[in-house]
This record gives C-alpha cells, sequence and structure tokens, in this order.
C-alpha cells in the first residue's frame, strides 16, 4: 500500500448513512479503504484489532449512535495513549452548539453536518477528500 493511502473509519449506525458514504466515495472516486462500524464500541474495537491498518487513520463519526454515542467514543479515544492523536471529523445531523462544543472540547479535526441531499452529501465528501490528501497526516 502507498504511504499516502488514508485508512477511514466510519463510526455509524444508519445503514442508509453507510451506503451513502460509500455511494460518494464510489462517485467521487475517493480510493481510500473504508472500515465501518455500528457504535462506539464497535468503533474502538476496530481501532484497537488487527482489522484495520495502525498507520494513517481518519475518524468520520456519527454523535447519535446506541451503546455508545459519538461523545463517549471521543472520551474513551482521547483517554486511550495508544489512539488519542487519532484525527477524527464529526459527520452528523446534530446541529446542537452543546454537542459541538462538546466534539471540539475533544479536538475534533472537523463537525460537518450531514445534508439532506445526496448531491450535497457527495459535496461535502469531495471537499473532506481534498481536505485529506492536502494534510500531511502522520
Amino acid at each position: 500500500m502507498s504511504d499516502r493511502v488514508l485508512n477511514i473509519l466510519l463510526v455509524e449506525d444508519d445503514e442508509v448513512d453507510v451506503m451513502n458514504v460509500r455511494r460518494a466515495f464510489e462517485r467521487n472516486n475517493v480510493s481510500n479503504p473504508l472500515f465501518v462500524a455500528g457504535n462506539g464500541l464497535e468503533g474502538l474495537a476496530v481501532l484497537r484489532g488487527d482489522q484495520m491498518p495502525k498507520e494513517r487513520r481518519l475518524v468520520l463519526l456519527d454523535l447519535n449512535m446506541p451503546k455508545m454515542n459519538g461523545i463517549e467514543f471521543l472520551h474513551a479515544l482521547r483517554a486511550d495513549p495508544e489512539l488519542a492523536s487519532t484525527s477524527v471529523v464529526v459527520l452528523t445531523t446534530s446541529n446542537d452548539d452543546q454537542d459541538k462544543i462538546d466534539a471540539y472540547n475533544f479536538n475534533v479535526a472537523g463537525y460537518l453536518l450531514k445534508p439532506v441531499t445526496f448531491s450535497n452529501f457527495c459535496e461535502r465528501i469531495t471537499a473532506l477528500n481534498k481536505y485529506w490528501t492536502l494534510v500531511e497526516m502522520p
């Protein structure tokens, strides 16, 4: 694998949103490997396990999930010395100011609202793809 490949973990419980991310990646020719976890607990298990490379990781995180929500996930992630430096972009429907404050207090790289239409969703993925291809990540 190229040293420019970014391994992306989508932590999302909504299957339609997972499908939309996959479709948006395909439409925008995003070739980065996409791993999926259905909630925060599964996301932590993926990051701690062997199914995803340990290098060059980015988490796309929903906030409203069962078992362990996104804020709880961020708390656990930042408390784990092995995972604390993992880059996270929140991708959620929550426009709640407290959610934004909480997320940024856990040093997320960005907070994006999920758009209503698929074409707008694709535009967000295009912008994200441009961002993560420009940013130097370890």
